[in-house]
């Protein structure tokens, strides 16, 4: 099914030769679904660079009854951008004004096309920070981060997205605009509306600006790369670590063995930290808004006494803003260094923090019994009980063999998760590649309210339909 062409005229004239894309070389970035698992149908993609044009596009839509697809930086990893035929992809790619800061209100306020890393940037400008931080940063957009409520690895200190967001503006599915940009800290004025629309994938609207919280800047950090030869230490690692630092510990990372060496393998230069191997490695990190925290110190002593105990095997501590630097891309990186290991089956997936190693023991034991020779490759964020599940193919498998057992894999593994009171999605979102999983796993009033909050809001199903909530 072709979008009418009088559609196409309306927003050709609206939104100028820049604003509209049609030509299929230009469009192809817009199409591109990041997993690989599919290809998104739309013919044209919609580009405006303000709210005002952005809500104009989507009264021209409605009118003509035409879905919506919203689109931020296309990093999503659950299909929530991908179009349907004779669906429009609206990308804010244009809308990219850092609108305000107020560093005595610790606020900033921006269009939600501005990349992450320009946020960043923009409040180390006048000495704050805003600290959520992914390995997309340089590439996904503010309104794509807030509509999947995404995490990263600050979780632990300053939570996901959603508590980083103060105000919002949004453009509704009829076209009107909803203005809700308050740097309030307070606000007890009825619901909270905000949070309809952070987590939503843009199914109730689409986020049309911002407004986010700053902190103060860090002036010291320390961080450490440690090992464990059992993976339960990683929990006194991390209890011990937050007892002696408190809440300066900002980011606690975890990796396997099986991990790091792919790191190792991908990185240009890339070398193992530590002089032995062990099975499974901790990379720790304390922030502090005073120059004279003695954050360093507080870090080794933890380490010391953590060695002393037993906890760890060994460890190194960055002594250098390089050094810190390289272990970080050991951890970054990781994604990307599985690929030339062969396919992948993802998992995003949580438990409480005090069930992960349990959950990785249990998890990796039943996908070992249904395929043998796979090989698990958990890692994460321990610190919010956040672990990427992922499963690399058997050596000598067909990938595409492998990829076809995709459903048989997460039923398994997100069947353990809701066992042990966790979620099958962290941080990623449901998208299109979890809407079936989400009908197995959450209970019947839950998405009934679901539901209700979506024919509420948008009656004609009419913005990223057949994302998140699963048919009645």
């Amino acid at each position: 099914m072709s979008l009418p062409p009088r559609l196409l005229e309306g927003l050709s004239t609206l939104l100028g030769p820049r604003g509209l894309v049609t030509d299929g070389a230009d469009l192809a970035p817009y199409l591109k679904e990041q997993r690989g698992r599919l290809t998104s149908q739309a013919q044209a993609v919609a580009r405006p660079d303000t709210t005002a044009s952005c809500a104009a596009v989507v009264r021209l839509c409605a009118e003509a009854g035409v879905a919506i697809v919203p689109q931020g930086g296309n990093t999503g990893l659950v299909g929530g951008s991908v179009a349907g035929e004779g669906e429009l992809v609206l990308s804010l790619d244009r809308m990219t004004r850092i609108r305000s800061i107020d560093p005595q209100n610790f606020t900033l306020t921006c269009d939600a096309g501005c990349l992450l890393a320009q946020v960043q940037k923009a409040a180390t400008d006048v000495g704050r920070l805003f600290p959520l931080s992914l390995a997309a940063e340089g590439s996904c957009r503010i309104g794509g981060v807030l509509s999947t409520n995404a995490g990263g690895v600050g979780v632990l200190r300053y939570g996901p997205a959603r508590d980083l967001c103060l105000g919002l503006e949004v453009v509704l599915p009829d076209g009107r605009i909803w203005d809700g940009l308050r740097a309030l800290g307070k606000d007890n004025t009825g619901y909270a509306l905000r949070h309809l629309f952070i987590g939503a994938e843009g199914t109730l609207g689409i986020i049309t600006g911002a407004v986010l919280k700053l902190f103060p800047a860090p002036r010291e950090t320390a961080t450490a790369f440690c090992a464990l030869d059992a993976l339960p230490g990683m929990l006194d690692l991390l209890a011990l670590a937050r007892d002696r630092g408190g809440d300066t510990v900002t980011a606690f990372e975890v990796l396997p063995r099986m991990g790091l060496e792919a790191a190792i393998a991908h990185l240009p230069g890339g070398r193992d930290p530590l002089e032995t191997p062990h099975p499974w490695y901790a990379l720790v990190e304390m922030t502090s808004a005073r120059a004279d925290g003695g954050l360093s110190d507080v870090l080794t002593t933890t380490l010391a006494e953590a060695l002393e105990r037993g906890i760890i095997a060994d460890a190194t501590v960055a002594a250098s803003r390089d050094q810190a630097a390289s272990l970080w891309a050991l951890r970054e990186c990781l994604s990307d260094a599985q690929k030339p290991l062969g396919g992948s089956i993802k998992h995003d997936v949580s438990v409480p923090t005090a069930q992960v190693p349990a959950f990785i023991e249990v998890a990796s034991a039943a996908v070992l019994q249904a395929m043998p020779g796979i090989r698990p490759c958990p890692f994460g964020h321990l610190g919010d009980g956040n672990i990427h599940f992922n499963l690399t193919q058997p050596e000598g498998m067909d990938r595409q063999t492998f990829l076809d057992r995709w459903e048989e894999m997460n039923r398994i593994v997100h069947d353990i998760v809701t066992a042990m009171g966790g979620s099958i999605s962290a941080e990623h979102g449901i998208g299109l590649f979890k809407v079936n999983e989400l009908a197995r796993h959450k209970g019947q009033v839950e998405l009934d309210m679901m539901r209700a909050i979506k024919t509420a809001l948008d009656p004609k199903n009419t913005l990223n339909p057949g994302k998140i909530l699963p048919p009645a």
